[in-house]
Formats: C-alpha cells, sequence, structure tokens
C-alpha cells in the first residue's frame, strides 16, 4: 500500500494537480507561426516510450497508458524511475491488417497507438529497456507540427471534430499534412474539463 502511495504521489506532482496547474516538463519547441489557439512548431528529434493496443478508444487509453506509466515507474530492467512528462500522446494507425501472404493482408480492426515523450537527455541507448514487450523505445526524428489547442474532456468524437478543423486550415493556408492527426493530452482525467489542455497534431511538410 505504501508503493502505492508512493507511485499515485509522484505521478500526480509530477504531472499536475487536480486544479490543473502543471509542471511536468514539455518537449522543447520552437514556435514558428502563432494564429491562436493555432501554433505551427518546431521539434527536435525525440526519444518515446510508445505502446499499441488494438480496442476502442476508450479501452485502449486505459491499457496503453498503464503500461507506459508501469514502464516509466520501474517497469524496467534498471527498475529505474523516469520523470512524468507531457503531453500523452494518442492516434490510431490505420486498420491493422492480420497477415495472410508477405504482401497480401486482411482487416483485423483499429489500432491505437500511445507515447510517452522521455525526459531530456535519454537517448536509445540509455533509455532503460522495458520489461514488458509492448512497450518500444523509439527515436522520432525532429519535424514540423501544426497543433490546434483547445480545453474539456477528451473523447473521440472531440478529437475528430479538432482534427478536421486543423486539417481545413492548413489546407486554407496551403501546408502540406504528411501525418494523420494525433491527440496530445497534457491533463490526467481528474482535471477540470476547463482548465485541461488538449491538443490536436499534424506533422507538416518542412
Amino acid at each position: 500500500m505504501k508503493k502505492l502511495i508512493t507511485v499515485l504521489t509522484t505521478f500526480c506532482l509530477s504531472a499536475c494537480s487536480t486544479f490543473g496547474i502543471r509542471s511536468a516538463n514539455e518537449p522543447s519547441y520552437q514556435v514558428l507561426t502563432d494564429v491562436e489557439p493555432i501554433q505551427i512548431r518546431h521539434y527536435p528529434s525525440l526519444v518515446v516510450a510508445q505502446t499499441e493496443v488494438n480496442a476502442d478508444y476508450k479501452n485502449a487509453s486505459g491499457l496503453a497508458f498503464q503500461r507506459l506509466a508501469g514502464y516509466i515507474f520501474g517497469n524496467n530492467k534498471k527498475q529505474q524511475s523516469l520523470t512524468m512528462t507531457a503531453p500523452v500522446i494518442q492516434e490510431q494507425q490505420a486498420e491493422r491488417l492480420a497477415m495472410t501472404a508477405p504482401v497480401m493482408q486482411q482487416k483485423s480492426g483499429a489500432v491505437w497507438v500511445m507515447t510517452f515523450v522521455l525526459p531530456q537527455g535519454y537517448s536509445l541507448s540509455t533509455a532503460p529497456e522495458p520489461l514488458d514487450s509492448a512497450v518500444l523505445i523509439k527515436e522520432i526524428p525532429d519535424k514540423t507540427v501544426a497543433t490546434l489547442r483547445y480545453t474539456g474532456s477528451l473523447s473521440e468524437q472531440g478529437i475528430e471534430e479538432k482534427a478536421t478543423e486543423l486539417t481545413n486550415w492548413l489546407s486554407q493556408h496551403h501546408y502540406q499534412a504528411v501525418s494523420p492527426p494525433r491527440s496530445a493530452a497534457y491533463d490526467p482525467p481528474w482535471t477540470l474539463p476547463f482548465l485541461r489542455r488538449n491538443e490536436v497534431h499534424i506533422d507538416i511538410e518542412q
């Protein structure tokens, strides 16, 4: 019980309070364009922990978060705890296909991918190795990202609506999208909805 309380306290302090006061570190980025609530940012390369779940949005969110939180709270070969960072990124992959031949596949449902950005200073060689084989450590190259910021509770429908809004803005301003939309959440579920910072991200041509 004491260990559980310690873990929960660490998470609360490192992410944010019930009232939405954030203290979690964020990846550094350069703002290239700022047209509230939309920004164009350039992110450097990032080392991340990532997992994917074949389920609907709600169930995938819970299971994926459990796996990644377990990793940063010590479920790794070094039994090392890592600082929680923001945002938590989630995106839906193209529908996963079951292999039937080297180049022929069959549909088997939607896959959601969740990503935690590791604290600055970690590389592929220094990041602790996960004990859970469903957690992967990857390096994401530097990129230019269009973001749209909003408040409220996270839902699949809300993400889709904001993604459409951002996609339309990019088209109107002659930006070329090069990735599907993804959700970026900066607060845990217990933060009051009107205080939450949510974003939709779309990579664009540099």
